[in-house]
């Protein structure tokens, strides 16, 4: 991990502590204040970054950018430790966006967002689980990195104005004007509504009954007709390199793909604080496919098989507003 004079830093590396940092400064007490703000509002930060990356590696190392530059900083003299370290949060995730969309525009085939295993209670804060759901990362992935951030700060963590605005080097006024318009974006684009649990449970289930049986037309009736799936194999694992839209084409790619696998199961699971399943070929986690239901049918169906973007799949994330 390089520090921001291009130099290696010791707190870089994955150490004795559970996330390789915070580690010590050389006042004891001060990095003693300086952890426990640090590890007080990481869940958040961390929040804050996955939102406006779509990748948790990335925001993870956004984290440590943060940390490196939180650690230089003497807590005594910031009045607001959480919007302090929101702020350079921000600034790393900008900078990394847009190094971010660069690799996109190389990725091979379709660049999904990196599904996090979520614990219920994310589910259950309607507004922080809808932002983090496969779904709106999407629609989020069609904003540019500014309006990005001012969405997810504004929407969703409800910051003030004047506090974005120092986030993003802007002056309040504009802050207000790329608010407006990304809100709008978003709106005309973002999924329909809320599902209760019963329809999730029922829809969910008919579609791994369907599957696992091979029943095509069990499928496409829980399918909705403007249905569509999106696979990221990232050049690694075999996946459908384009949107396969239309519920008689989707059922048929799964009941002939997974058909063909005799030792795949399906496990549900809470994906980004939203229904999924989990397929396994021989024990091991091979596809993260995450679900939207609307209406009691499913609508959108996000198949994530790049190995490298499962590893947070293997313990839940916490995740906070």
């Amino acid at each position: 991990m390089r520090n921001e004079h291009g130099e290696h830093g010791e707190q870089g590396e994955q150490g004795e502590h559970a996330e390789g940092w915070p580690g010590e400064h050389a006042d004891g007490r001060r990095a003693d204040s300086a952890t426990e703000a640090f590890v007080a509002h990481r869940n958040l930060l961390f929040t804050v970054a996955y939102e406006m990356l779509g990748s948790a590696a990335d925001a993870e190392d956004v984290l440590q950018e943060t940390w490196l530059r939180w650690a230089g900083v003497d807590p005594g003299t910031v009045r607001e430790p959480r919007a302090y370290l929101v702020r350079i949060t921000t600034r790393q995730a900008l900078s990394r966006l847009r190094t971010l969309g660069r690799r996109k525009e190389s990725y091979v085939g379709t660049w999904l967002p990196e599904p996090l295993l979520t614990a219920p209670d994310v589910a259950e804060d309607v507004e922080l689980a809808d932002s983090v759901s496969m779904a709106m990362l999407l629609v989020m992935e069609t904003l540019t990195p500014t309006e990005r951030a001012v969405f997810v700060l504004r929407e969703v963590f409800d910051l003030g104005y004047d506090e974005i605005a120092e986030a993003v080097g802007k002056s309040p006024t504009a802050v207000r004007q790329i608010a407006h318009r990304a809100r709008a974006h978003v709106a005309a684009r973002r999924p329909r509504g809320t599902v209760s649990q019963a329809e999730t449970r029922d829809a969910l289930d008919a579609f791994t009954r369907a599957v696992e049986t091979g029943d095509l037309q069990g499928l496409v009736d829980i399918l909705a007709p403007d249905v569509v799936l999106l696979g990221d194999g990232g050049g690694i694992k075999q996946a459908v390199l384009r949107p396969v839209v239309g519920a008689d084409k989707v059922a048929r790619l799964l009941t002939h793909g997974l058909g063909r696998v005799t030792a795949a199961t399906l496990r549900p699971a809470q994906v980004n604080a939203c229904p999924a399943l989990i397929v396994q070929l021989d024990g091991e986690m091979d596809t993260v496919m995450a679900v939207r239901i609307d209406d009691g049918l499913i609508t959108g169906l996000y198949a994530v098989r790049n190995p490298e973007k499962l590893s947070h799949m293997r313990r839940e994330t916490a995740l906070r507003r």
